[in-house]
């Protein structure tokens, strides 16, 4: 059972992650998340001990947040090759999913802090590796199982695809026009045809 504390804190993190996730590290002012949470600056820096600690945890959250839809969206079929079909499909609903997180973490946290904030950038590149790591152990497992042509490089379709998907949402979101995604996915369901599937 969490604690008061942790309520506080679970509370902060879930108020601010959209407003870092929207503005970015430089344009949250502390007025911000004072505003936002109702709460005074004394006790945002009584639970965090800095801005940029307010912002991993937020980062920390938002990306949890992604990660787990799309574990649970896997979760829909056993086999790897659908898995990977599974998250073409998530993607080609992200941009109503990441509205309500401000944007994409990834893209957002990710351009907000490359040359700016090192730790900040940190964990989204280790957000990064652990996202193309699943795809990575997905078609390893696809291969153990002849669902997976044997001579495909993991990691180069890993890279390959996480890359296509980022560079569709950043279509989506400044075009405000969810088809780049829709016919992106389009495109990386071939790929998974032509080039993995047995």
């Amino acid at each position: 059972m969490l604690s008061k504390a942790d309520h506080t804190k679970d509370f902060i993190i879930k108020t601010i992650a959209p407003i870092f996730n929207r503005n970015g590290y430089a344009a949250t002012s502390m007025s911000d998340l004072v505003k936002a949470t109702g709460l005074t600056k004394g006790a945002l820096y009584g639970n965090f001990k800095s801005k940029e600690e307010l912002a991993i945890a937020a980062f920390t959250y938002s990306i949890k947040s992604v990660l787990r839809q799309i574990t649970d969206h896997q979760n829909l079929s056993d086999s790897p090759i659908q898995k990977l079909f599974l998250v073409s499909d998530f993607y080609r609903n992200y941009y109503d999913f990441s509205k309500e997180l401000g944007g994409c973490p990834v893209l957002n946290i990710g351009v907000d802090a490359n040359n700016k904030h090192p730790k900040l950038l940190c964990e989204v590149q280790r957000s990064i590796d652990k996202i193309q790591s699943n795809v990575v152990k997905l078609i390893e497992l696809g291969k153990s199982r002849h669902e997976i042509k044997p001579t495909v490089n993991a990691a180069v379709f890993a890279k390959k695809l996480y890359t296509i998907i980022q560079g569709a949402i950043f279509m989506a979101y400044t075009m405000e026009d969810t088809s780049y995604l829709k016919s992106t996915m389009d495109q990386v369901d071939q790929w998974i045809h032509q080039e993995l599937k047995i």
